[in-house]
């Protein structure tokens, strides 16, 4: 029998980006990139897992915006064009290296590999990798979560109710539509969570979702299992807290397992170190140099020498860690168990999806160890989901969280800061006018109904919090104040149209072709309750 149980959550979600407008768009390749080094891998590793018979249990997000461009025809046409160029540059790679000892391998390492997921995506998984990660749900070994339809903050949009119910119903509709069944649990964008959310949650039938460490320790009254057991909300919403620990092993940079010297190096990429003119097929058209993801340099250190990468020994690696983070994980048990009395502990390991095969190349390899450690060399504990928690453990103590974020700081002021303030006023503005408009027509005409939708769709994507965050870290800041402008103002056309009643159809076909998230959106969903 065992002593716990460990809820692994990987949170996949990338903002919304699509530029039919451009043939090549540098910010694509967000998706691109993560596609081909954290979906198709994750999926490569639990199909094997399922086909050898390994029992496991995983929690999984995929958010609708990432959910949508998964299954954006223009998108996934690209990237498959994308995946044809890698190949190439793969085959080219190896006739540059065929007389190096040292890179020539790991030069056909790569080739190898970026022709394994080509095939994958095209012959396995058709080039809908949605699908295939429902397949894992329906067979038992996952549980996919939704998030807020856009990843939108929703602490710093309770000013506005019906734009929170917004961000959750399109949320859960779009589940639904895509998964064929309501969602189980919901990761609040940031884990953003205020108290009273949990009612709107309810509304649309989810179970649970999750809040930093401190969401729990410090809700109302004190939970008596700390972070190690979830409780239940006021409308019966069980909310389930990050532990610490084992984050830390996975998350710190300083002590974190990707920070080993035998990993691959992520900041060493050809597509910087190569002559110009070699490399130009592979890069932006304008010339501008960007990562392909051959990267031929191991971490070695804090040193700029780098030593050759070997997979061979990065594999080793991740098992070794993985062994590692088993052990400590049964110790833990052992520990909470001997405390907590009469309810077996549940430990919640969330990461970002993207950790594992993006920024840690070897992410998915310690995965595929660790879940095979769990289920064949040890009995502490089991792996499973919140869901299995729930049927498991029926009654939970009844507790109210605080305001809380898993960002730094553990509030807010990731989102709300000297370097993105500017955005609220007008996103509550506009979340209000858009309010107003639904009220003021209720019953729209054809055309009217059109704009109404893009209005709310123009809003939606403008609250996604990944801007506000880039424009904190400092990173494709234009970008970001771009696509929160041009967004808000498209809005503000469109409501100007709305109210003036003429509407340009030529330029709403325009946008609604540009910004064709949620075809199935309905703009009455704004209005008060």
């Amino acid at each position: 029998m065992s002593l716990g149980s460990l809820a692994l959550v990987l949170h996949a979600h990338l903002p919304f980006v699509r530029h039919p407008e451009h043939e090549d768009f540098l910010e694509e390749d967000w998706l691109y990139e993560a596609i081909s080094e954290t979906y198709l891998p994750l999926l490569q590793v639990f199909d094997k897992l399922a086909e050898d018979g390994v029992p496991f249990r995983l929690s999984m997000t995929l958010s609708p915006t990432l959910v949508s461009m998964l299954r954006d025809e223009l998108l996934m046409s690209r990237y498959a064009r994308r995946l044809d160029l890698l190949c190439e540059l793969g085959a080219r790679e190896v006739h540059r290296t065929r007389a190096d000892a040292t890179f020539g391998p790991i030069a056909r390492f790569y080739r190898d590999h970026f022709e394994s997921l080509r095939r994958a995506f095209h012959d396995r998984y058709k080039r809908d990798l949605v699908s295939a990660f429902r397949r894992l749900q329906d067979a038992g070994y996952l549980d996919i979560l939704t998030c807020n339809a856009t990843h939108g903050f929703l602490p710093l949009m309770q000013q506005v109710p019906e734009a929170v119910r917004a961000q959750v119903t399109v949320a859960a509709n779009h589940y639904r539509q895509h998964f064929g069944r309501d969602p189980a649990g919901i990761w609040l964008a940031e884990c953003g969570y205020y108290p009273g959310l949990e009612r709107l949650l309810a509304s649309e039938r989810i179970r649970y979702f999750f809040v930093d460490t401190h969401g729990l320790t410090d809700a109302v009254p004190r939970p008596l299992h700390g972070p190690y057991a979830p409780v239940f909300t006021e409308a019966g919403v069980a909310a389930y807290a990050r532990d610490p620990e084992s984050s830390q092993q996975v998350w710190s940079t300083e002590h974190g397992y990707p920070g080993d010297p035998d990993y691959r190096e992520f900041y060493r990429d050809i597509g910087w170190d190569l002559d110009l003119d070699y490399i130009r097929p592979f890069i932006q058209p304008t010339g501008e140099r960007k990562n392909t993801g051959f990267k031929y340099f191991r971490i070695t250190g804090k040193t700029n020498e780098k030593r050759p990468y070997d997979p061979l020994a990065a594999r080793e690696r991740a098992s070794v860690h993985a062994g590692n983070f088993l052990f400590n994980r049964q110790r833990q048990m052992e520990d909470l168990a001997s405390r907590l009395g009469g309810r077996e502990p549940v430990v919640v390991a969330p990461y970002d999806a993207e950790l594992f095969g993006h920024w840690w190349f070897e992410g998915p390899q310690f995965l595929d160890f660790l879940i095979r450690k769990v289920a064949y060399d040890q009995k502490t504990f089991r792996l499973v989901t919140p869901s299995d928690d729930l049927r498991e453990h029926p009654e939970n103590q009844v507790a109210t969280p605080p305001l809380s974020s898993w960002g730094a700081g553990g509030y807010a002021n990731m989102w709300l800061d000297g370097s993105n303030d500017w955005i609220y006023r007008h996103l509550n503005h506009c979340a209000m006018q858009m309010v107003a408009l639904a009220r003021d027509f209720p019953e729209a005409g054809e055309l009217q109904r059109r704009a109404l939708n893009q209005a709310a769709r123009e809003l939606l994507l403008a609250q996604s919090s990944d801007w506000a965050f880039i424009m904190k870290t400092g990173t494709m800041v234009e970008y970001a104040q771009r696509r929160t402008r041009e967004h808000l103002l498209r809005f503000q056309r469109l409501h100007e149209q709305l109210r003036g009643g003429k509407l340009d159809e030529g330029w709403l076909s325009h946008v609604e072709g540009r910004d064709n998230l949620y075809p199935e959106l309905d703009y009455r969903l704004y209005l008060p309750a």
